[in-house]
């Protein structure tokens, strides 16, 4: 697992291809990120399903609680077939524009 930070926000790139372990540390190392807007990259696991992202919408409903973006990366998925309540794009530079853009919503308080 990697993790780098760039301004209010962190990126956390699975490094290992073991999904199921990696959410695991996600999740329990949740505390130390929740302050900031948080993007998941996934872009080289590759098989993954809508079923495996799931797996992120407790930790994005808690974030997206606490006024911060929570954003999944992630290549070859059927977009469509992911819940309204999960951000997932495919690509780190969407993410950051979807986190800048909720930004500015906050800031002007919607």
């Amino acid at each position: 697992m990697k993790v780098d930070q760039k301004g209010h926000t962190i990126t956390i790139k699975d490094t290992q291809d073991d999904f199921t372990s990696f959410l695991m540390k996600v999740t329990h190392q949740y505390k130390t990120y929740e302050k900031h807007n948080i993007i998941i990259d996934l872009l080289h696991d590759k098989g993954l399903t809508v079923n495996d992202v799931k797996l992120f919408l407790p930790l994005s409903k808690q974030h997206k609680k606490a006024k911060k973006s929570f954003i999944v990366v992630v290549s070859d998925l059927d977009y469509n077939a992911v819940p309204d309540k999960l951000t997932v794009v495919p690509s780190l530079l969407e993410a950051h524009d979807i986190i800048e853009m909720e930004e500015i919503e906050r800031d002007l308080g919607f």
